[in-house]
């Protein structure tokens, strides 16, 4: 059996990036991970091309463009509305049987932008930013030979399978259920159309496989740029317990609400001083205006890194979702105590009790967040323990160099 060529620093590729967002500013775990990919992409040296669309809700301008796009061979960002309407959704609910997730993405401007690139510039390697942008892969087909490579940031259906079986509203339930129905559908059947899957944990990867993918798959985690990470525990105020999260991500929202009816009724009667922090980008009036004792809404901070310096416990309650919490690694690489279920740690490779506490119920997820409180060196012990597995595990270069070594092969 002939070895596959080793990858050599020396051999450097040409790289389209395809995202269905402009990954700025990094302060949520899909811009964080492109904004990683292309620093990564950067030291090694590859010639990098980056084209997004530019939601309405997420929209940067020209003159918040970070340096780091303008050090790029090329970058271009088309506007699109993304945003979800009823009228859209009832008639896709009623004429069609495409998924609403996925077509929402469509755009001619991006189409003719696409082109434009793809007949001006050759690429080795075209990668896909999430599953979103993949409704442009026939055009790609069209117009270039490059190897087209899926990084998949989560199984997208099984986001939606997850919220529908937590949902206890009857109609709600149908919906997201038959959302997540079409989504699969499309999933499944433009799995084998690329030329790779870059999924972002080996549970996803599985997965893929069990979906019935066929073609390579080479799991690269989110790393992170560890000297970026600079701890700072001098004011940090112990105890408190944070969550920082971007609300308009429905399993994020569900986690909170969740945890404030289920949970913190039950720290709160046992810790009455204790303090609850939410803080996070695009929160709904339901959380703004949110009048509980303890809890302290803080919305979107200026400097992520620096809030979770200033606070002890992170919660990550989710009971939906899929891929990667970029949160809990940014966290961990700050020394952060953290609890959360089992789906919020999904795919990072943590050890219960060691670097990490997980729990599933109320009860247990209460417990928990307690113990941490009452135990301070047992609190700050999981913290540098945390802090130990980023460090030998998820350092962005090497990670990014496992991948690019995958990518000659290809």
């Amino acid at each position: 059996m002939a070895l596959l060529p080793a990858y050599s620093e020396k051999r450097k590729m040409r790289i389209l990036l395809l995202c269905n967002r402009v990954p700025w500013p990094p302060s949520s775990g899909g811009p964080i991970a492109t904004v990683n990919i292309i620093k990564g992409f950067q030291q090694l040296g590859h010639n990098l091309h980056l084209l997004c669309l530019n939601p309405k809700k997420s929209f940067v301008s020209k003159e918040e463009t970070p340096d780091i796009f303008k050090d790029l061979d090329s970058y271009r960002a088309v506007y699109i509305d993304t945003d979800i309407e009823a009228f859209g959704a009832l008639y896709n609910l009623l004429f069609s049987k495409e998924s609403y997730h996925i077509s929402r993405f469509h755009s001619k401007a991006f189409s003719g932008k696409l082109i434009y690139v793809l007949q001006n510039f050759t690429f080795d390697i075209i990668q896909l930013e999430g599953l979103h942008i993949s409704i442009y892969l026939p055009l790609i087909r069209q117009y270039s030979k490059a190897k087209i490579v899926l990084r998949a940031h989560n199984v997208e259906y099984l986001i939606w399978e997850r919220l529908a079986s937590a949902e206890k509203n009857p109609l709600k339930k149908w919906y997201v259920s038959l959302l997540a129905e079409r989504l699969k559908k499309y999933e499944v059947e433009v799995l084998n159309k690329f030329d790779a899957i870059v999924p972002i944990t080996n549970y996803d990867a599985e997965t893929f496989k069990e979906l019935g993918c066929k073609i390579p798959i080479h799991v690269s985690p989110t790393g992170l740029n560890l000297d970026e990470y600079q701890i700072d525990k001098s004011a940090t105020e112990f105890p408190s317990v944070f969550h920082l999260g971007a609300l308009d991500w429905m399993p994020n929202l569900q986690a909170i609400e969740w945890f404030l009816a289920e949970v913190w009724p039950k720290i709160h009667a046992q810790m009455p001083n204790l303090k609850f922090y939410i803080a996070g980008r695009h929160m709904p009036n339901s959380i703004k205006m949110l009048q509980v004792a303890g809890v302290e809404v803080v919305g979107e901070v200026e400097d992520a890194k620096a809030f979770m310096n200033s606070k002890s416990i992170m919660i990550v309650p989710l009971l939906s979702g899929s891929g990667m919490r970029i949160k809990i690694i940014e966290g961990m690489a700050l020394a952060k105590t953290i609890v959360s279920t089992s789906i919020g740690a999904e795919g990072i490779a943590v050890d219960h009790e060691k670097n990490i506490l997980i729990a599933d119920d109320a009860n247990s997820f209460a417990e928990a967040v307690l113990r941490c409180v009452r135990d301070r060196s047992f609190s700050e012990r999981l913290g540098e323990n945390a802090r130990k597995l980023i460090e030998e595990k998820y350092s962005n270069l090497s990670l990014v160099k496992a991948l690019s070594g995958f990518y000659q092969r290809l």
